[in-house]
């Protein structure tokens, strides 16, 4: 079954590779009118001149949870550790008769490894409906650079549907065709999404009653605020950050409530192993073994017997 699942992984990640990084998949060309204002804002340089450039984003999205949960786990083993004797209790065997893991290890590399596939699967969604769709970007027009004259746009109400209209730098005309759904919008609501509802259903100790909202809100308002900057900067339409918030946000809440069950996942520590138990359980249910001595004894003298006990 391991084997199997890292296969799933391990394809998961190379489709997300061939939308990123390969042309295998075509951007539809959409058309557009002449002088339409939708699509000539202005553009404010490549992707590293925002506010937040993708190298940070990807940072944080990959960073941030695996931190969190590593450090959460961690605590919280260590928590039991001081009041359980780890010494007795259960390991779980990986391979052979000479490798364990840890139940810490075990835990956190579920729930990151559960992370990581709904982050890919993500961004695999978004790379789909960007490439299906080819909805230009607010910029689109200021980089493609039609020629108007050439085209015949006297009318402004004029479709252009010709690939060969734009004569801009074609990586930005190509990436201007990528807009819907926003995909910072969707990693960053669904990195945010999943660490709060992680510290929210894990962490249960006391005087955290007011922390864990307000560091799940504090996630939340960050990842509304990588949608709204796209918005600011001309990159992306209203429609495409929420869209990509709706696709980041339903991926992050399958995971948590259909796959890891809201981290209810075996404690840190399990329970004491069955041989130990079966020897400290009471004697309810075991049938005595009358002694042959007290049988006779009371069979010869069962009026004494009875006076004595």
């Amino acid at each position: 079954m391991l084997y199997f699942q890292l296969v799933i992984m391990a394809g998961t990640v190379m489709l997300a590779y061939y939308f990123e990084y390969t042309d295998t998949f075509n951007v539809r060309v959409q058309g557009f009118f002449c002088y339409d204002s939708s699509y000539t804002k202005p553009y404010l340089g490549p992707e590293e001149l925002s506010a937040i450039p993708p190298a940070i984003l990807y940072a944080v999205v990959a960073g941030v949870p695996a931190l969190v949960i590593t450090a959460t786990e961690s605590m919280l083993f260590l928590l039991q550790y001081v009041s359980e004797d780890l010494d007795n209790r259960e390991k779980i065997i990986v391979m052979g008769d000479c490798c364990y893991l840890n139940p810490l290890v075990r835990r956190t590399f579920r729930f990151l490894g559960v992370y990581a596939f709904g982050l890919f699967a993500t961004d695999i969604f978004v790379n789909a409906g960007q490439v299906v769709t080819g909805n230009l970007a607010p910029h689109f027009l200021t980089v493609c650079r039609p020629n108007y004259t050439a085209l015949g746009c006297q009318q402004a109400g004029l479709f252009i549907s010709q690939q060969e209209a734009c004569t801009g730098n074609e990586d930005d005309v190509l990436r201007a065709r990528r807009s819907f759904p926003s995909k910072e919008a969707a990693l960053s609501i669904y990195a945010a999404l999943y660490v709060a509802m992680y510290i929210t259903c894990t962490v249960k100790t006391k005087g955290t009653r007011l922390a864990k909202p307000a560091l799940s809100l504090g996630l939340m308002c960050l990842a509304f605020l990588t949608g709204i900057n796209r918005v600011v900067e001309y990159r992306n339409h209203w429609s495409d950050v929420i869209a990509g918030f709706i696709i980041g946000g339903s991926i992050a809440t399958f995971m948590v409530v259909g796959v890891v069950q809201r981290f209810k996942g075996k404690p840190l520590l399990s329970e004491i192993p069955p041989e130990e138990s079966l020897d400290s359980a009471p004697m309810i249910g075991h049938p005595r073994e009358e002694n042959p001595l007290e049988k006779y004894i009371t069979t010869q003298n069962p009026i004494t017997f009875a006076e004595v006990t």
